[in-house]
């Protein structure tokens, strides 16, 4: 009897490596000319979920977005972890600019992604199991499409593929 194979994906993302990339945000934005005499902060709230940029132009605040996601990308995390809440007046003349960490898959997106998967007519079973997707399937080469056919689709999550069994 053939062994049944699986992998998960997920949207989880390593929180480490998430403080790491803000860190050096941190120490990049100390040392450049552009912000030298100009206030700036930037606020990682790990309970809420939230990441908080504060500038005192709008042009600093996309300087700062910016410097962000490069180093969540040289993090290899991807920049849809972040997804912009809103930008706001904040005190001493400053702009705010506050984004929601997204590390899970709305179930209305997880459905798509089942749906998806469902159309490729695979002989594989995927089916939600709480914040993560399973895919089930026999032969290997099945599963590799499966991921290669999600990976190339445009999704709201970051998507991650884990735990091929």
């Amino acid at each position: 009897m053939a062994k049944e194979h699986s992998f998960d994906i997920t949207a989880k993302i390593d929180m480490q490596n998430f403080k790491n990339a803000i860190n050096l945000v941190d120490r990049e934005i100390a040392n450049r000319y552009d912000f030298k005499g100009t206030s700036y902060e930037i606020n990682f709230k790990e309970k809420e979920k939230l990441l908080i940029l504060i500038a005192s132009s709008d042009n600093k605040l996309d300087t700062l977005k910016d410097i962000v996601i490069a180093k969540l990308l040289k993090q290899n995390l991807s920049s849809k972890v972040l997804e912009e809440l809103k930008i706001e007046d904040s005190s001493g003349n400053n702009r705010k600019m506050t984004f929601k960490i997204v590390d899970y898959i709305e179930s209305k997106e997880a459905k798509k992604i089942v749906a998806e998967i469902k159309n490729l007519k695979l002989k594989v079973t995927a089916q939600i199991e709480g914040d993560s997707i399973r895919v089930k399937g026999k032969n290997l080469d099945d599963l590799q499409k499966v991921i290669s056919t999600i990976r190339s689709m445009e999704w709201e999550a970051p998507l991650i593929f884990e735990n091929m069994r």
